[in-house]
């Protein structure tokens, strides 16, 4: 029975894989135009957003999203989430409508066909290079004067599944406080449950998302940056509690 069901997992992870390759084929010529002028991120980021949801469902996930604030349109914000899945990335374009960029690891790059539009349309850093890490403030400063928003997970990567939400690391808050832009916390409910990193596990099926209001920045100096960084952290972890509370009540009651 169970090599029956890591034969299932196998190809349902292959399928991920399909998934994600199947909407950038048939849209390559449209999303390489999109690329070619920094007018043209809107049109590509359109495009980006059905690629996420085509994954999302074909993967068998339907989310559900809880709003506390509505983002304004043409306004720039720092959108911080946990990051528990590869899932993540295609669950922030889904909920997000607002054009945004993200900040990730460069080593996603090297995906096949992914990776070519990722390092033309991200902001790549380094974690272990200071000067990778310092090149990001400036390629920031270029999309937030564009009226573009930015995407970090401030954990810094995947934790340990052990962990519920691991530390949050700086870079994320001391942005937004250099550029005055507001921060929305998301907490994403049930990524590591359907998608984790772990590849014998996973299964279809809901995937919460709360949009949290925004924490302002306007006024704020890097003196307050941690007090920030752990108001956002206390906001998500709080709510992934909610979430798995909710969950557990579920359970009980369908038993």
């Amino acid at each position: 029975m169970r090599i029956v069901k890591n034969i299932i997992w196998t190809l349902w992870r292959i399928w991920f894989y399909v998934l994600m390759a199947i909407p950038i084929l048939v849209m390559f010529p449209f999303l390489v135009l999109s690329i070619l002028s920094e007018k043209g991120y809107p049109y590509f980021f359109k495009m980006a957003r059905i690629w996420a949801k085509f994954i999302l469902f074909g993967m068998g996930f339907y989310y559900k999203i809880e709003r506390d604030h509505k983002l304004e349109i043409n306004k720039s914000y720092m959108l911080v989430a946990n990051h528990t899945s590869m899932a993540d990335i295609m669950l922030m374009l889904a909920v997000i409508k607002n054009p945004f960029v993200f900040v990730g690891k460069a080593e996603l790059a090297k995906i096949p066909l992914f990776g070519f539009f990722y390092k033309r349309t991200c902001i790549l850093v380094d974690r272990s290079c200071s000067k990778s890490r310092m090149a990001v403030f400036k390629k920031a400063q270029k999309r937030i004067d564009r009226g573009l928003s930015v995407c970090i997970f401030p954990e810094g990567g995947v934790p340990d599944e052990s962990i519920v939400l691991d530390a949050f690391k700086d870079g994320s808050f001391r942005l937004a406080i250099d550029h005055q832009i507001p921060i929305v916390p998301i907490t994403f409910g049930d990524n590591k449950r359907r998608f984790s990193y772990t590849f014998f596990s996973g299964s279809p099926g809901i995937m919460r998302a709360k949009i949290h209001k925004p924490i302002e920045t306007e006024g704020k100096t890097d003196g307050n940056r941690k007090e920030i960084r752990e108001e956002v952290r206390q906001i998500i972890l709080e709510q992934i509690n909610a979430f798995d509370q909710e969950s557990k009540l579920v359970t009980y009651s369908s038993i």
